[in-house]
């Protein structure tokens, strides 16, 4: 690891003052990401800024939703009466995603801002990684792929973006809000992660030093109908070869009004299923209806060497996880 300095900051105009002394500085809340990756040599900073002080660890209703501080722990808004009784999928989806020390630390904010797992990106040693280094190639497209993209995947990398958290705020229309030295902005989390193109080393459409605040949820009335169902290849500290958020609002025959569905460890961002939510839409809850909406979405799958089985898992993935949400009880 290479040297470093640090600073705890108190307040979120301290924060930004900091960061913009030096575009080398990084944020740091529980580091539960940055630090392995500093340790490995991929992430280099020369300022690190605390920022566990600020006042954004709370959850608060707004407007009929709920807003999540930037700081608020895993483990806090997992298991926070607002989020469990309105938001379970996003519940499901934190718990499945790592083991319970790791979310007593990780905060919402830096779940948001995880980077991937791909293992020619963390290893430095491998010197063909378009994320790490841009204009070096890929070597995952010609090494072991199991674990990488089949959705929106681009020639410059197919890395997976790793977080189950996201996936589920995906499928809720989440809001990111955030501040830095030009004022705040309101980002939907489908603008907030992107997509690799040419550009592989972004991963999200942060400005240089912005500060995430808050995940604001907007109120849906059907939420507490719906499931997170994360497939992987062992139970803990794993992370998902296929996930599915699934929530789904049905009339009192069973008819489908309204579906939400995103997909993890397909794409190098959560996977917003919109064909397949249209493919849904008024029709009634029956397996070769899920079949066929499931397989809409999967057309524009193009799998490497390793992981065409990912193509079959996330219709299965898909399908099972709408069925356990219609079984839930209404709101």
């Amino acid at each position: 690891m290479k040297p470093f300095t640090y600073v705890r900051v108190k307040t979120v105009h301290e924060a930004i003052y900091e960061r913009a002394k030096s575009p080398e500085a990084r944020y740091i809340g529980g580091g539960t990401n940055l630090l392995d990756l500093m340790k490995m040599g991929v992430e280099t900073p020369t300022h690190l800024i605390d920022i566990n002080a600020l006042p954004l660890a709370k959850i608060e209703e707004l407007d009929g939703g709920v807003r999540i501080g930037a700081l608020v722990s895993n483990t806090d808004a997992a298991n926070h009466p607002l989020i469990r009784e309105r938001y379970p999928v996003l519940s499901e989806a934190i718990v499945a995603g790592a083991s319970q020390q790791l979310r007593n630390m990780a905060t919402i904010g830096g779940n948001l801002l995880q980077r991937t797992r791909c293992y020619y990106f963390y290893d430095p040693s491998f010197t063909q990684c378009n994320k790490r280094q841009p204009g070096t190639g890929c070597a995952a497209q010609s090494g072991i792929s199991r674990i990488h993209a089949i959705l929106g995947e681009s020639a410059e990398c197919i890395a997976t973006n790793p977080s189950d958290m996201s996936v589920a705020l995906s499928a809720l229309d989440a809001t990111v809000q955030v501040t830095g030295e030009h004022g705040n902005r309101s980002i939907p989390i489908h603008e907030f992660h992107r997509l690799p193109g040419r550009n592989p080393e972004a991963d999200n459409t942060l400005r240089p030093g912005e500060l995430i605040t808050s995940v604001d949820l907007p109120a849906i009335s059907y939420a507490k109908r719906s499931h997170y169902l994360k497939v992987r290849d062992r139970a803990s500290y794993a992370f998902a070869l296929v996930s599915v958020a699934a929530i789904i609002d049905l009339d009192e025959k069973a008819t489908i009004r309204e579906a939400r569905i995103a997909l993890g460890g397909v794409a190098h961002k959560p996977w917003r299923a919109n064909k397949a939510e249209k493919a849904l839409l008024g029709h009634e809850m029956k397996p070769e209806r899920l079949r066929m909406a499931a397989e809409q979405e999967l057309k524009a799958a193009r799998p490497q060497r390793d992981n065409a089985f990912k193509i079959e898992l996330a219709k299965r993935t898909m399908i099972r996880a709408l069925m356990t949400a219609a079984k839930q009880e209404a709101a």
